[in-house]
This record gives C-alpha cells, structure tokens and sequence, in this order.
C-alpha cells in the first residue's frame, strides 16, 4: 500500500511540474566602448654600470640612481610616483681574455601625472644617468568613472540586441534573469589624433610624443524575459 501511495505522489509531482510554465528568455552579449585621451604616462627607465670589480660597479650604479631619484625630487614627482622594480648586479666571463666582469642594473617606473612634462622629465634623466628607456604606458586619471561608463553603455547594448530579437518575434522584453561580467580590458591604446607637442634646447617646435587616445572596454551576458 506504501508503495502505492509513493509512486501515486511520484506521479502526481511529475505532472505538476510539467504543468509549470517555463519562461521563455532571450541571452545576448552586451560590449561598451569609452574611448579617451590620455592625461598620464607611466615611464619605465634603467640604469647600467659595467666594471671588473662587483662592489665597484655596484658602487657606480648606485650612485647613478640617487642622481636620478634626486632629479626626480626636484622635478616635483613624489616617493610614491617612483617604484624600483629590480635590482640586478650580474657576473660574467669573457673567454678571449678569460676575464671576469660585472654588469650592475636597476629598473625604475615613474608615474607622470603631468604628461605635457614628458619631454623635460626624459631629458632630464639622460642627463641625470639613465641609458636605457624600456618604454611607456599611458593611462587616465578617471579609469574608475571610465569603467563604469563602459559597464554601463555594455548594459544598454545589450538591452537593445534583446529588443531587436524580440520585436522580430513580435514579443517584448521583460525583466533581466541573469547578468554575467564577460570581462574589462585593460585600456588599449589607439594610434590617432595629433602628437604632443614639445620644444627642444634651441626652442625648436618638435612633435615626440604621440597620445593619440586609449579604450576603455566591458562585456557582458544578459538573459531577459521574453513576453
């Protein structure tokens, strides 16, 4: 008799979910683009002693780079704009003349938070020891806001690819089910506008730097209600 009643309820259950209305939905992927001009540069610089002596050429390379953190003082860039980001003091053996010798280096990244004294600043490490530039990263001081707006406009795309599927369907659009963030790219830099403009020692107009501009990118998957 038990087992009667079990696969009765087992039945019944069966039915009423069955009954259930399934709720029809529309998932589409949403992407927001905000594009802008870069206002600071973050600038990666080494310094490079050689020698035959390990605590010499450690010696001559440190010196160097307390002349460049020293500029960089001056100039206005505070301790929390400058991070070193190795130290390396490595030995090596030339086997023509069956020497040793030592190569001392120190990698350094400067935030500018003025980029139109990008110019001053890199002449001014030269001259303060520097001989390598590794490169350059631009970026913006309101990537916060600017995340949030490409969230935003990625949300707004995709309530409008939802709206077009439906309208084909002669349907509407409800309530958004299920959100997912896909992901938000690093800003990425667009090779157009003009070059900044900078002048040399001889008040030279010169174009050394080119901004052009940097996009910012989110994506996200929505799932809405179709009725």
């Amino acid at each position: 008799m038990n087992k009667i009643i079990t696969v009765l309820f087992l039945l019944s259950s069966l039915q009423i979910m069955a009954q259930e209305k399934i709720q029809p939905l529309v998932t589409v992927m949403g992407e927001g683009i905000v594009k802008v001009v870069p206002d600071l540069v973050t600038i990666n610089v080494s310094v490079e002693s050689q020698g035959k002596k390990a605590q010499e050429v450690k010696n001559a390379n440190d010196a160097l780079v307390d002349t460049v953190l020293q500029f960089l003082k001056k100039s206005g860039i505070t301790r929390k704009e400058v991070q070193t980001q190795y130290v390396r003091l490595n030995k090596s053996y030339d086997y023509n003349t069956k020497t040793y010798s030592y190569n001392a280096s120190q990698s350094i990244t400067i935030l500018l938070l003025d980029i139109t004294n990008y110019e001053k600043i890199i002449s001014g490490l030269m001259e303060s020891g520097i001989n390598r530039i590794d490169g350059i990263n631009f970026g913006s001081s309101s990537i916060d806001a600017l995340k949030s707006e490409a969230r935003i406009k990625a949300v707004a795309d995709a309530k409008m690819k939802a709206t077009e599927y439906a309208n084909v369907l002669n349907q509407k659009v409800g309530k958004a089910i299920q959100i997912s963030e896909i992901g938000q790219s690093n800003p990425m830099p667009l090779y157009k506008n003009g070059m900044m403009r900078t002048m040399d020692a001889e008040s030279v107009e010169m174009e050394t730097l080119a901004v052009g501009e940097m996009s910012i990118k989110a994506e996200i998957n929505v799932s809405f209600e179709l009725q």
